[in-house]
């Protein structure tokens, strides 16, 4: 009697150890998830002058959620597959700003050389650097311009030059940018005439931009094809599922499918890794 009676307490209590432990766990991922999105609105989306509370955010992330998951549910009637594809959407808002910001860069990396020579052209005849960084800020409504105007501003307040422009790189970290912010720095302290430095820079900047396009457009068919090695193997299967559906069932109804799945998203990401990793070529 008493052996029955000790195997029925273990087991209770090691299923109330699974309940807390698996609860504690799911406590702790959903806190974490919360600091990610609240990171997300209050520092990244902020940055990039887009105003979204963390709520909207939630609220955005459980309705795509359950829409991909009733279409991944619709297409392969598979309960497990449609939960961990729609779980993937509460990776989405770190990478959406990261391709925001991604886009911010280089719409700002694109108008620097126009607002640098502008900026050393008012300064050559006359214009000091407040008074034409601020027809430069009036004259872009774009990232360039938002970004100037914090850095005039901060200068407004009493902050450092050098400290102004720390923030704006911090802001906006560019190889561009950062020549430019090491060219004023240097031109306030040892002295000499910033709107030549500016013009340097300006037609350093341009070249650049010129060997970069140029890179580009060479590296293209490159590009291209890991694309379309990347998205063949997938729909050579979707084909295939279309042609023997039955026979494709076992991808996703079998734990054998399951590895096979696994091992092949491994290797095609590793594949288009490599070859973007081969077609991008730093300048």
């Amino acid at each position: 009697m008493m052996f029955p009676a000790l195997v029925a307490t273990l087991s209770f209590l090691a299923l109330l150890a699974v309940i807390y432990s698996v609860g504690g766990s799911t406590r702790s991922a959903i806190s974490q998830y919360d600091e990610q999105v609240k990171d997300v609105t209050t520092v990244s989306l902020h940055e990039i002058f887009i105003f979204i509370d963390d709520k909207t955010i939630k609220y955005i992330s459980a309705a795509a959620f359950v829409i991909i998951a009733l279409l991944v549910y619709i297409i392969s009637s598979s309960v497990w597959t449609s939960i961990v594809l729609g779980l993937l959407v509460l990776l989405t808002p770190a990478k959406v700003v990261t391709i925001l910001k991604n886009r911010r860069y280089k719409k700002f990396n694109r108008d620097l050389p126009d607002a640098l020579m502008a900026t050393a052209g008012m300064l050559k005849s006359g214009v000091n650097l407040s008074g034409a960084l601020t027809i430069v800020v009036n004259e872009n409504n774009g990232p360039l311009g938002q970004e100037f105007g914090l850095f005039l501003n901060e200068l407004k307040l009493g902050v450092d030059f050098n400290s102004a422009l720390d923030n704006m790189y911090r802001r906006v970290p560019i190889s561009d940018l950062e020549l430019v912010v090491a060219g004023m720095k240097i031109s306030r302290e040892v002295g000499g005439s910033l709107s030549e430095v500016l013009f340097r820079l300006s037609d350093t900047i341009r070249r650049r931009a010129e060997m970069e396009g140029k890179i580009k457009s060479l590296t293209a068919m490159g590009t291209l094809q890991g694309w379309v090695m990347t998205l063949l193997p997938i729909g050579v299967g979707f084909a295939i599922y279309l042609i023997e559906p039955e026979t494709m069932a076992k991808l996703y109804t079998d734990w054998r499918g399951w590895i096979a799945c696994f091992v092949i998203v491994v290797l095609e990401f590793l594949g288009y890794k490599t070859i973007k990793k081969i077609v991008n070529i730093d300048v």
